[in-house]
């Protein structure tokens, strides 16, 4: 028999949806930002939200910023993946070229909570890895949050209060990570991603080269 010429380390793929969740100043904003530097396979899928930019946010880049009534429209025509209410504001997950992205193996990074990630499993379950982001205390949560200097005393307490509901639904992720060091945390989260990659349902170019190497 013939060796196979197709090099295994770039079989076919398809593509995953990688959502890390957790609540406000857990650390998922900054793992993603961590993931995205270090990995050229995936990309962000931005969301659409009606809320104003913080300081130093980009349109495009962090959010698409989109009135209430753009929003209403996307929701009426069906554009998004997800959407739910957090804070007084809309968020959502524009389909957009995901689907297509997928099939060429393209990841994607989606930085969203519970009430998205279980819409997101219901349109999309066979494509979607679930990490979930704990806190090492709540009173450290408290402190990371003090610590932005963004937020009133009144808004953290509201966050707080968020908080605790959010980590009650930590057991319908499949992974769950602690974030008491980040760089330990993060190393975590890029082998959780790596196995998911190697996952036999998603190596889509093996049956070609199984065929091939069986001859």
């Amino acid at each position: 028999m013939g060796e196979p010429t197709t090099n295994s380390d770039q079989l076919h793929r398809r593509g995953l949806l990688f959502i890390l969740s957790s609540p406000s100043g857990a650390g998922k904003t900054t793992l993603s930002h961590k993931l995205l530097a270090a990995d050229e396979e995936i990309k962000l899928s931005v969301s659409a939200t009606t809320r104003p930019p913080r300081p130093g946010e980009v349109d495009g880049v962090d959010y698409q910023f989109v009135s209430d009534a753009d929003f209403d429209r996307m929701v009426e025509e069906d554009d998004f993946y997800e959407w739910a209410h957090v804070f007084d504001h809309r968020y959502g997950t524009p389909k957009g070229a995901i689907r297509e992205g997928l099939k060429e193996g393209q990841d994607y990074l989606f930085d969203i909570d519970w009430q998205g990630t279980q819409q997101l499993k219901q349109k999309d379950d066979q494509d979607v890895v679930t990490v979930f982001v704990l806190p090492p205390s709540l009173d450290e949560l408290r402190s990371r949050l003090e610590g932005r200097g963004q937020d009133s005393a009144e808004v953290i307490d509201g966050r707080m209060e968020r908080a605790r509901a959010e980590i009650s639904h930590w057991a319908e992720y499949k992974y769950v990570v602690i974030n008491d060091d980040i760089e330990e945390c993060f190393g975590k989260v890029r082998e959780i991603l790596h196995a998911e990659r190697m996952l036999r349902k998603r190596q889509t170019g093996m049956i070609p080269f199984v065929r091939e190497l069986m001859g």
